[in-house]
């Protein structure tokens, strides 16, 4: 008989269950299907139910593990509210929160108005804020926990026309100092992964709309290109295991040197 492991055994996320918000696509989506592959049941969360539900499908079928979906605005209390508990009756823990969702009205300061600026706030920011505040509670009963918020480099390295934006991810960075330090003594780590511009389809929008300004964002990286989605979602995979258990109050950038300290 062979003595090698079987699959459930080297698994490094093998029966824990996460939440990852803004996956119905992008990164978010990179980050459910890499978390779903190493072992973890997965919540898929998007604003728009035919293309959550793809996701969550399309997850599954590629990962083979346990994956649910949820719909809704998570900038609204009640929302996040019946997404945490969700996941609860489902599997009763959460052992992982992934804040993701997001997605900036990226505009110069001035041409901004309310409705963009609000958006912009509630999309990066109250999303983080009100997924923190539903699920910490059972991450504190059980003693454990992984939570990791999507920032964003352009906070360090003011980004063309990014300043709300930047205002909205700024205070991702910062719930992560103090919620980190809040909650160590219960074994959860809170961590902010911070990527530059990234090889997606925002991206590809501004090349087509103004290819000088997409190669401005691309020439502050070293590296000469943006990050690829599945660099952002696997360094988010090695803080959710117990590697990294030792790592909590930081933001880490993934960033292909646009900033260095």
């Amino acid at each position: 008989m062979s003595d090698m492991p079987n699959q459930s055994e080297i698994l490094e996320l093998n029966c824990k269950v996460a939440i990852v918000t803004g996956s119905s696509r992008g990164i978010g989506k990179e980050i459910a299907l890499i978390l779903s592959k190493e072992g973890a049941k997965v919540l898929i969360t998007g604003t728009e139910e035919e293309r959550t539900k793809n996701a969550a499908e399309e997850v599954a079928k590629q990962a083979g593990s346990e994956i649910d979906y949820f719909v809704g605005d998570l900038s609204i209390e009640e929302n996040v509210i019946a997404m945490t508990e969700k996941v609860i009756k489902r599997w009763d823990k959460v052992d992982i929160l992934v804040n993701n969702a997001g997605g900036g009205v990226i505009l110069p300061f001035l041409e901004h108005n309310a409705e963009t600026l609000k958006k912009t706030i509630d999309r990066n920011l109250w999303t983080c804020v009100w997924s923190c505040h539903k699920v910490l509670p059972y991450m504190v009963q059980q003693n454990y926990g992984r939570i990791i918020n999507i920032g964003a480099d352009s906070v360090r390295n003011g980004l063309w026309d990014h300043a709300a934006y930047n205002a909205a991810k700024g205070g991702v960075h910062a719930i992560t100092t103090g919620l980190a330090r809040e909650f160590a003594r219960y074994d959860i780590t809170i961590n902010t992964v911070a990527p530059p511009t990234v090889e997606s389809e925002p991206l590809e929008n501004i090349r087509r709309k103004d290819p000088e300004l997409a190669k401005k964002y691309i020439g502050l990286i070293p590296k000469g290109r943006g990050a690829y989605e599945d660099e952002i979602a696997d360094f988010v995979r090695y803080l959710a295991t117990d590697k990294a258990r030792f790592i909590t109050g930081q933001t880490i950038s993934v960033n292909g040197g646009s900033t260095m300290l």
